[in-house]
Protein backbone atom coordinates (compact mmCIF):
# COMPACT_ATOMS: atom_id res chain seq x y z
CA UNK A 1 0.00 0.00 0.00
CA UNK A 2 2.45 2.31 0.60
CA UNK A 3 4.25 1.80 -3.06
CA UNK A 4 0.67 2.76 -4.18
CA UNK A 5 0.35 5.88 -2.01
CA UNK A 6 3.52 7.30 -3.25
CA UNK A 7 3.11 6.65 -6.64
CA UNK A 8 -0.25 8.10 -7.06
CA UNK A 9 0.97 11.46 -4.63
CA UNK A 10 2.07 13.96 -7.02
CA UNK A 11 5.17 14.78 -7.57
CA UNK A 12 6.16 18.42 -6.20
CA UNK A 13 9.75 20.43 -6.30
CA UNK A 14 10.91 22.30 -3.67
CA UNK A 15 9.28 25.90 -3.39
CA UNK A 16 12.11 28.70 -4.33
CA UNK A 17 11.74 32.13 -3.64
CA UNK A 18 12.76 34.65 -6.99
CA UNK A 19 13.07 37.96 -8.02
CA UNK A 20 12.06 39.40 -11.35
CA UNK A 21 13.19 42.69 -12.71
CA UNK A 22 9.96 44.05 -14.72
CA UNK A 23 11.21 47.13 -16.63
CA UNK A 24 8.31 47.25 -18.72
CA UNK A 25 6.01 48.31 -15.92
CA UNK A 26 5.26 52.21 -16.87
CA UNK A 27 2.18 52.58 -14.90
CA UNK A 28 -0.05 51.93 -12.02
CA UNK A 29 -2.14 49.21 -14.21
CA UNK A 30 1.14 47.26 -15.05
CA UNK A 31 2.01 45.29 -11.50
CA UNK A 32 -1.71 43.51 -11.68
CA UNK A 33 -1.29 42.19 -15.34
CA UNK A 34 2.30 40.81 -14.30
CA UNK A 35 0.66 39.72 -10.81
CA UNK A 36 -2.31 37.90 -12.70
CA UNK A 37 -0.04 36.49 -15.35
CA UNK A 38 2.12 34.57 -12.87
CA UNK A 39 -0.81 33.73 -10.50
CA UNK A 40 -2.26 31.64 -13.04
CA UNK A 41 0.35 29.58 -13.30
CA UNK A 42 0.12 26.18 -11.73
CA UNK A 43 2.91 25.91 -8.64
CA UNK A 44 2.98 29.75 -8.06
CA UNK A 45 2.32 30.10 -4.53
CA UNK A 46 2.67 33.83 -3.89
CA UNK A 47 3.17 36.97 -6.05
CA UNK A 48 4.69 40.47 -4.76
CA UNK A 49 4.84 43.49 -7.04
CA UNK A 50 6.81 46.41 -6.17
CA UNK A 51 5.86 48.94 -9.50
CA UNK A 52 8.53 51.75 -7.96
CA UNK A 53 11.54 49.03 -8.50
CA UNK A 54 9.98 47.18 -11.50
CA UNK A 55 10.52 44.10 -9.83
CA UNK A 56 8.52 40.82 -8.63
CA UNK A 57 9.22 38.56 -5.71
CA UNK A 58 7.42 34.93 -6.57
CA UNK A 59 7.51 32.36 -4.33
CA UNK A 60 6.72 29.09 -6.91
CA UNK A 61 7.56 25.21 -7.51
CA UNK A 62 10.83 25.20 -9.27
CA UNK A 63 9.76 23.55 -12.61
CA UNK A 64 7.56 26.22 -13.94
CA UNK A 65 8.68 28.94 -16.19
CA UNK A 66 8.11 32.27 -14.74
CA UNK A 67 9.79 34.70 -17.04
CA UNK A 68 7.63 33.53 -20.34
CA UNK A 69 4.01 34.12 -18.39
CA UNK A 70 5.63 37.78 -17.82
CA UNK A 71 6.81 37.88 -21.72
CA UNK A 72 3.14 36.45 -22.82
CA UNK A 73 1.58 38.92 -21.19
CA UNK A 74 3.90 42.15 -22.56
CA UNK A 75 6.27 42.29 -19.87
CA UNK A 76 9.47 41.06 -20.54
CA UNK A 77 11.39 39.63 -17.15
CA UNK A 78 14.61 38.50 -15.89
CA UNK A 79 16.09 36.70 -12.96
CA UNK A 80 17.70 39.32 -10.57
CA UNK A 81 20.62 37.63 -8.78
CA UNK A 82 20.62 38.35 -5.25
Amino acid sequence: MLVLAAVAAPLRAAMQTVTLSVPGMTCAACPITVKKALSRIDGVDQVEVCFEKRQTVVAFDDVKTLTQATANAGYPSSVMEE
